[in-house]
C-alpha cells in the first residue's frame, strides 16, 4: 500500500503540495504573529482574557479544510476528468485499493501538514512572547502531553471531515464542486453568528466524521462496478 501512495505523490508531484504548504505557513504564522505582538487587529479591552489557541486552530483549520479538498480535487476527481484513472485501473491491482491509496496519499499529507503548521506557529508564539508583549493570553503548554494529544486528535477529525466532500465531486466528476463543498464545510465547521458556533460542538463534529466514514464507504464500494469512462 505504502508504494501506491508513494506512487501518488510522485505521480502529482507532491513538491509543489510542500511548496503550497510552506508558503501557507508563513502567511499563516505572520498574520498572527502580527496580531498578537503587533495589534493589527481593533482594539478590545477583553483580550487579554483571550487565548490565542483558538485564533491559531481557527485559521490553520479553515486553511487545511480548503487546502485538502483541492488534494483531493487534484488527485482523484482529476484523474477521472483527465481519463488518467483508466490507465491506473489497468495495473493489477484492485481498484478500491488502487483510490483508497490516493485518500490515504492526501490524508496523510494534510494531516502531517498541519500538525506541522500548528506546531510551528503555536512555537513562533511561545517565542515572542518571551520578548515583547502580547495582545491575546497565552493560554497554552508545550511541555504538557495534553496539548499534544489535543494537537493530534484535532487535526485528525478536521483532515478525516473533508472527505464528505470528496463524493460530490466523484457524482458529478467536477473538481470544483469538491472545492466548494469543502469551502461549506469550512463555514459550517468553524464559523459563527454572532455567539452561535459549531466549532467546539463534538457532538456535530462526530455526526460529521460518520459522513464522511459513510461518503468514503461509498466511494469506495461503488468504483468496482462504475466504468471510469
Amino acid at each position: 500500500m505504502f508504494k501506491l501512495i508513494r506512487l501518488e505523490w510522485k505521480k502529482n508531484r507532491i513538491g509543489k503540495d510542500i511548496r503550497n504548504a510552506l508558503i501557507l505557513l508563513f502567511c499563516l504564522g505572520f498574520f498572527v504573529y502580527a496580531v498578537e505582538f503587533f495589534g493589527i487587529t481593533d482594539e478590545d479591552p477583553e483580550a487579554n482574557s483571550i487565548g490565542i489557541s483558538a485564533f491559531i486552530e481557527l485559521l490553520a483549520n479553515m486553511s487545511y479544510i480548503v487546502f485538502c479538498g483541492a488534494m483531493l480535487a487534484s488527485y482523484i476527481v482529476k484523474a477521472y476528468k483527465n481519463k488518467t484513472m483508466n490507465l491506473m485501473f489497468s495495473y493489477p491491482v484492485k481498484r478500491q485499493k488502487i483510490l483508497l491509496s490516493q485518500m490515504l496519499a492526501v490524508w496523510i499529507f494534510n494531516f502531517a501538514a498541519l500538525v506541522l503548521t500548528k506546531l510551528a506557529i503555536y512555537g513562533v508564539i511561545l517565542i515572542g512572547s518571551r520578548h515583547k508583549g502580547y495582545t491575546y493570553s497565552i493560554d497554552f503548554h508545550m511541555g504538557d502531553s495534553g496539548f499534544y494529544i489535543s494537537l493530534f486528535a484535532g487535526s485528525a477529525v478536521m483532515v478525516s471531515i473533508c472527505f464528505a466532500a470528496l463524493l460530490a465531486g466523484l457524482m458529478i466528476r467536477s473538481s470544483k464542486a469538491v472545492i466548494i463543498a469543502s469551502v461549506l464545510l469550512m463555514f459550517v465547521t468553524q464559523g459563527s453568528i454572532g455567539s452561535l458556533t459549531l466549532s467546539d460542538n463534538g457532538g456535530f463534529f462526530a455526526i460529521l466524521l460518520l459522513v464522511s466514514a459513510v461518503c468514503v464507504a461509498l466511494c469506495l464500494g461503488t468504483v468496482e462496478k462504475k466504468d471510469v469512462l
